[in-house]
């Protein structure tokens, strides 16, 4: 544990590895253990999407008619760009958990609205009703309500 001055508050540490019970001080370090994993992981899972979409892209222009992308085209490589995207911000959300022991709310906020928006933007409005647009447009401003309001507490 460390050390705090006379009279200050101690330290808030979430997944303490020094906690003072064994047992929780185990299980908080095989935690941390496993989010160390899964940032490797997500660090995979980013390569290969990367190359998904570079995969997707070349294919996309091979095909009939040669370097033209239509419509269906763009949205598929936009879509898989923003795949990679969200995966970038979980990846920030993992390291800044493990870096900064704290959950940064804001983060996690800006993730899920860009998951919001990476799906608005690839919504087949053919095939779906308005309840479904309006539902994503009330998700969509949650989100951005709430991103703005976490911007301004900052602010004040």
């Amino acid at each position: 544990m460390s050390e705090n001055s006379p009279g200050e508050l101690p330290k808030h540490v979430e997944l303490d590895p020094d906690h003072e019970d064994q047992i929780v001080r185990q299980c908080n370090r095989f935690i941390r253990f496993g989010v160390r994993i899964m940032s490797v992981l997500m660090v995979i899972v980013i390569f290969f999407a990367i190359v998904d979409t570079g995969y997707l892209m070349y294919q996309k222009l091979l095909s009939a008619p040669f370097l033209v992308l239509d419509v269906s085209d763009l949205l598929a490589v936009f879509s898989a760009a923003l795949v990679v995207l969200i995966a970038i911000e979980i990846y920030s959300n993992v390291t800044l958990y493990l870096t900064a022991d704290v959950i940064h709310v804001k983060l996690v906020v800006a993730t899920a609205l860009m998951a919001v928006a990476r799906k608005v933007i690839t919504l087949d409005d053919k095939n779906l009703t308005a309840e479904y647009f309006l539902g994503y447009a009330a998700l969509g401003l949650a989100f951005g309500v709430t991103y703005w309001l976490l911007s301004r507490e900052k602010e004040a």
